[in-house]
């Protein structure tokens, strides 16, 4: 072997390993489980106040984000946003990363997540839980400089099951 194809060798894998990466990490985030930090604790007006969310990576490999955003709507106005800023995960394990919740209307945005707490928690109906959506966007740049975003959709509901569940893989 001649040491240009060893220089062409190395060069290619060099090249290669952060789209590698960034891939393993865009499968990594799919697969991704979460919850609230303290398991059964989690109310929509807790999470309001700022706090913790418990990620468990369920892959045998370092998964990345640069953004973690859990975006509330009620009848398609944004009450609000929890985000995750950047965090790296080991593999098959758990961390725990705080969140920080900002909204245009706070006080308006707490007073629905207290009336939907209490319907879920089995009170009166006040408001429509049909019409109260989260949506989460990760966002996983590619090599760090092509945008790349995964959404998901879900009811309040099933997001509040999500987020005071008590086990998770890692556990």
């Amino acid at each position: 072997m001649n040491k240009h194809s060893i220089i062409t060798g190395i060069t290619i894998t060099i090249i290669i390993i952060p789209f590698v990466h960034s891939g393993l990490s865009i499968v990594g985030v799919q697969q991704l489980e979460y919850r609230w930090d303290s398991p059964g604790d989690f109310n929509f007006f807790t999470m309001s106040n700022s706090g913790n969310i418990e990620f468990c990576s369920t892959v045998p490999y370092w998964t990345s984000f640069q953004s973690f955003e859990i975006a509330a709507f009620y009848d398609t106005t944004h009450l609000g946003s929890f985000v995750v800023n950047p965090t790296i995960i080991n593999p098959l394990s758990s961390t725990v990363q705080a969140g920080i919740f900002s909204s245009e209307e706070i006080s308006a945005a707490q007073h629905s997540f207290m009336t939907l707490d209490f319907e879920f928690d089995g009170g009166d109906i006040r408001l429509d839980p049909n019409k109260f959506m989260v949506v989460i966007n990760v966002d996983i740049p590619i090599i760090g400089l092509i945008p790349y975003s995964t959404s998901t959709q879900m009811t309040g509901f099933d997001f509040d099951r999500i987020m005071n569940s008590e086990n998770l893989s890692c556990d």
